[in-house]
């Protein structure tokens, strides 16, 4: 019945009007899915390739469809994806493209739940599913790679953490985003949005953390739930070997410095995540900050492990981080993600899963956090492409009660 009988493969806009990669599977029985893949700015050195969509579309369809069509079912995720490895033949998707290969798997998967009349996270979930639902990270002040003149802090994200739904966390996170807009204006500080969706005015790192601790004050006051906020300090991007540590606006931190910046600010702010504190190598700068404010926050590994079980496994000898981000795309299929997500589990690490900043509508990541029990997701608080995650976790909250 899951039989695969067609893939079709094309190029499509991401949300900033780049070319990526869409994929349909058809089965045997009618069963269909479609995926489609998103695409990073601030990328992790050691993530799956990426190749230019018409590029990784042409390799897929020589390589990756003779082994798919007629050979795999789709209702088996690990036999597809095996198919996808086998087709590409090297360890960083670099042959077939990590694009096409995430778009496929995730189409896969689709069908595969299509067949059995099922909701995607059912199919994923396996023996992870309880009855948790992620909290969405809402990305509200952002700079870094995700927009220019803003703060060198990549992402300040929203974290309603008591809120007694995912309807409520998503209207909480909006509600943030806009309190902030109101905060800005009454400053009389202009701001455009980055690329997820988060304001971007020309402020410092310092203004940044006061606006954002008033904004969540006050609309947790509103909502009547607590609301906490992270980071995304995207450290790779700001660490420069030959400056000597991270690159401020104000000047540059030693690792030192930098692990004292952040545990300071865990402590002042009682941040609830800080995501890629340091550098992408750096598993004992890492460790060091774990062990001063890993049982107050997820310090969470982005650029570190890139969902990638060899590096998991080196960040979990090293005591690196408490928590790992989970992008299917950064590994290259659905099968990659859950074994990094089991292993991260059975070590005592939290999973977070994760959009990218070039997004599409696609909603796997919905699914997969509440398959697999995430206690938060990253999908931005505005944005279609972003609310498309938001709205779905709604309705799968929704159809469950």
């Amino acid at each position: 019945m899951t039989l695969i009988t067609d893939v079709r493969l094309r190029r499509v806009l991401d949300s900033r009007g780049n070319a990526t990669v869409e994929a349909d599977v058809l089965t045997e029985s009618g069963g269909f899915g479609r995926g489609k893949a998103p695409s990073g700015a601030s990328t992790g050195e050691y993530e799956a390739i990426e190749l230019p969509a018409q590029e990784a579309i042409a390799n897929a369809r020589d390589d990756a469809l003779p082994r798919l069509i007629g050979e795999v079912h789709a209702g088996n995720q690990r036999d597809v994806d095996a198919a996808l490895h086998a087709a590409d033949g090297t360890d960083d998707f670099s042959g077939i493209g990590a694009n096409s290969a995430v778009a496929i798997s995730m189409a896969a998967a689709k069908a595969g739940a299509d067949v059995l009349g099922a909701p995607l996270f059912q199919h994923l979930g396996g023996t992870f599913r309880g009855n948790e639902y992620p909290t969405p990270l809402g990305n509200i002040i952002g700079g870094g790679e995700h927009a220019a003149d803003a703060t060198n802090i990549q992402e300040f994200l929203a974290a309603p953490v008591g809120a007694p739904s995912v309807e409520e966390a998503v209207f909480a996170n909006a509600a943030v985003h806009q309190e902030v807009h109101d905060i800005l204006a009454d400053r009389d500080l202009p701001a455009g949005k980055g690329d997820e969706g988060a304001w971007a005015p020309s402020i410092s790192d310092d203004e940044a953390f006061e606006i954002m601790d008033e904004a969540v004050e006050t609309v947790a006051d509103d909502f009547g739930f607590a609301i906490a906020f992270g980071l995304d300090v995207a450290g790779a991007e700001l660490y420069d070997e030959d400056e000597g540590g991270y690159v401020y606006d104000d000047g540059v931190k030693s690792t030192d410095e930098q692990i004292d910046y952040i545990a300071e600010k865990v402590e002042a702010y009682d941040l609830v995540y800080v995501e890629d504190p340091l550098d992408e190598n750096d598993y004992e700068a890492f460790a060091d900050l774990t062990d001063r404010v890993g049982d107050q926050t997820l310090v969470c590994g982005d650029d570190l492990f890139v969902t990638n079980v060899e590096r998991l496994e080196a960040g979990i000898s090293a005591g690196a981080g408490n928590s790992i981000l989970i992008k299917p795309n950064q590994i290259g299929t659905l099968t990659d993600a859950v074994d990094a997500i089991e292993l991260a589990t059975r070590n005592g690490y939290e999973s977070v899963v994760s959009h990218r900043s070039g997004e599409t509508e696609d909603t796997t990541i919905a699914h997969l956090a509440v398959a697999t029990s995430a206690p938060f997701i990253k999908t931005g608080a505005v944005g279609g492409e972003r609310t498309a995650k938001l709205n779905e976790l709604i309705r799968i909250e929704d159809n469950a009660v």
